[in-house]
């Protein structure tokens, strides 16, 4: 008789169940949302005819969706700046307490995870004589926030380099590849990364999202981004806002799939098997106990 199988995975079923149910959940409101965008205002029916008055917009109407696209333009500005100052910035101070300065692991970790106990409109009122002197120096144009939303996506950022950090022995790894000769560069480009391909795309793809996302910063500091242009058009234009909201939930979707497919992928380019089917567990051979000699 078999031993009970203590925190077992859920059967095929259950996980049937449980993979539908979740999907109803976020496949329904995006079904919705996709419906009232085909809507005709006051008639009955559906059309793409609002997809098609993004691009070609009927000047008799009024519309203008110039600050949409100028919102989006400005919003991949600040992805671009806030992704570089992670990886610029935090990757490496995070590669050089854990090589050099261990010791002050959990500080740096305690400074990465502030920021998401803290509202953002209570950094907004921070922010602001902060960025009367960053005004004065870079100007106020818009990708001047990446260095507040910097801040806003430590957290996010933070937590996924830091757990790839812990699945492997980043340390004996650097140390033989430093005694095989290899400099420092090398050692990092080769060796480290390679390792830790996983936590740094998932930061990336996370870091995205958030700036994507953010509106708190960006409004009370009067800035155009993607977040407040589309506050702006749906006052105007409810068919066509809705429109840019499906699309950033449905890219935010297919950045958490893309996440997951590279968790699931070695640095050779092999899948991980995630998990044995049963029965084919493979059984380690017991020693045979040889019989004692007596003493002669």
């Amino acid at each position: 008789m078999s031993a009970p199988r203590i925190g077992a995975e859920p059967s095929r079923t259950a996980r049937l169940v449980i993979l539908i149910v979740v999907g109803l959940v976020f496949v329904v409101p995006l079904a919705a949302m996709f419906q009232f965008t085909l809507r005709l205002a006051g008639k009955s029916g559906y059309s793409f005819i609002h997809y098609v008055s993004i691009f070609h917009p009927d000047p008799a109407l009024g519309t203008d969706y110039s600050p949409i696209w100028q919102g989006i333009q400005n919003s991949l500005v600040i992805c671009v700046i806030t992704v570089a100052i992670v990886m610029l910035v935090l990757l490496p101070t995070m590669l050089l307490v854990e090589l050099r300065y261990p010791r002050f692991r959990r500080i740096l970790e305690f400074v990465c995870i502030l920021p998401i106990t803290i509202p953002s409109i209570v950094l907004v009122v921070g922010y602001v004589p902060v960025y009367q002197r960053v005004a004065a120096v870079f100007g106020s144009a818009p990708w001047t926030l990446a260095f507040a939303v910097g801040i806003i996506v430590l957290p996010y950022a933070y937590r996924p380099i830091a757990t790839n950090i812990q699945a492997f022995d980043l340390v004996t790894l650097t140390e033989a590849a430093r005694s095989l000769g290899a400099s420092w560069p090398t050692a990092i480009a080769r060796v480290i990364l390679p390792n830790m391909r996983r936590g740094v795309i998932s930061a990336v793809f996370l870091t995205v999202a958030v700036v994507l996302g953010e509106y708190t910063i960006a409004s009370f500091l009067s800035q155009n981004t993607f977040q407040t242009a589309l506050l702006l058009i749906s006052q105007t234009d409810s068919y066509v806002a809705t429109i840019f909201a499906l699309t950033a939930l449905v890219f935010a979707f297919v950045l958490l799939v893309i996440i997951g497919r590279f968790g699931a992928v070695r640095p050779g380019g092999r899948v991980k098997k995630t998990r044995r089917p049963r029965g084919t567990e493979p059984r380690i051979p017991l020693p045979t106990p040889t019989p004692a000699r007596s003493a002669s």
